[in-house]
């Protein structure tokens, strides 16, 4: 394709971001920008022009690449826009509010023949990644539990995500790259699915949600967010037959853990702990845990775009595929659902 020059509609606080993005990679170009309000264009990088509306920044500007970082609500209407100019799009997510939105901005940019792709780029967050290689290689035999946990200390909302007409609230913020992360991982249908989702100190949007997804492969996932939650942490666990491995942090600092042997019974001492006797759940023998290093991965969301850039240039295939961001669109709706009645869903 040669130089691929791009444009970014929404230059607020992501449109910033991806704009350094776009302008560390040789073979890309920032030509323009767009946002309705006039102050986000005040730092617009010299050379790059600037427009208040995105019909006029398609009528004006020059690029092939298009990046839509506009709220959520405006998704569709971007992405058709775009597509009927003949620009390839990456979008933010989550792509857009329903199913049905997303399958028409699906089929005109097919109808188009541009490339459409949405940015879920923590699929390259190093924890995630050293996670899914501890699934991926069963370096912990048969998994049975995956634990992913996000949780915060802010608890309030910002900008225009305190409105529900918006698609505010945290499922559509974080939630999506949470769910999306899992569903890369397990490679397995999901037989149900079960979803507490709170509005803790937020009136009108979700601040808190626990999702329990149990796959038809046996693993069950649980997935949990909170903003108020007063111990901040991100962190991961998965347990198997063969031992459990655990990530403390965005930085992937954890360990594999193992048994030196397996116990053919419970012992016949009692011991005595801070909770009373017990004989199951006593402190560990000397030796008995073992511990291994996780596996290393070099990840960056940088890779993303590499990925991006590639299939621009006909030598690779989308990371982020239009039915995996319609699978986790659909899942979010049942997550919704469970949220509303307190009881589990059916899901493929």
């Amino acid at each position: 394709m040669g130089r691929i020059k791009t444009a970014i509609a929404g230059f607020g606080f992501m449109g910033h971001t991806h704009g350094e993005t776009v302008k560390s990679f040789p073979e890309m170009e920032l030509t323009a920008v767009c946002d309705t309000d006039t102050a986000q264009l005040k730092d617009t990088p010299a050379g790059v022009s600037a427009f208040t509306t995105l019909d006029e920044m398609l009528k004006k500007a020059d690029f092939n690449v298009v990046i839509i970082s506009t709220p959520n609500p405006n998704h569709e209407e971007a992405v058709i826009k775009c597509a009927k100019a003949g620009k390839h799009i990456i979008c933010e997510k989550p792509a857009a509010l329903t199913v049905e939105q997303f399958d028409r901005m699906v089929n005109v940019c097919k109808e188009n023949n541009v490339i459409f792709t949405v940015h879920q780029q923590r699929r390259f967050d190093k924890d995630f990644c050293i996670m899914k290689e501890v699934y991926s290689q069963r370096l912990l035999g048969a998994p049975y539990i995956i634990k992913s946990q996000l949780y915060g200390v802010n608890g309030n909302m910002h900008d225009w995500h305190v409105f529900p007409e918006m698609g505010g609230g945290m499922l559509y913020d974080w939630g999506v790259h949470l769910i999306d992360q899992i569903l890369y991982m397990v490679d397995s249908k999901i037989v149900s699915l079960y979803a507490d989702v709170r509005n803790i100190i937020n009136e009108k949007v979700d601040d808190y949600f626990k999702i329990l997804l149990k796959f038809t492969n046996g693993v069950l996932a649980e997935i949990e967010l909170g903003t108020y939650y007063l111990t901040p942490k991100r962190a991961w666990f998965i347990g198997g037959d063969k031992g459990s491995a655990y990530i403390d942090g965005f930085a992937g600092e954890g360990k594999i853990v193992r048994t030196a042997h397996l116990l053919e019974n419970v012992p016949g001492k009692i011991t005595m702990s801070a909770a009373g006797p017990t004989r199951s759940f006593g402190p560990p023998e000397p030796g008995l845990l073992q511990y291994e290093d996780l596996p290393q991965v070099k990840v960056n969301h940088r890779n993303y775009f590499e990925n991006f850039i590639k299939v621009l240039n006909g030598s690779g295939e989308l990371l982020v595929k239009a039915e995996q961001v319609r699978r986790v669109l659909l899942l979010m709706d049942a997550v919704r659902k469970s949220g509303k009645t307190g009881e589990a869903v059916r899901f493929e």
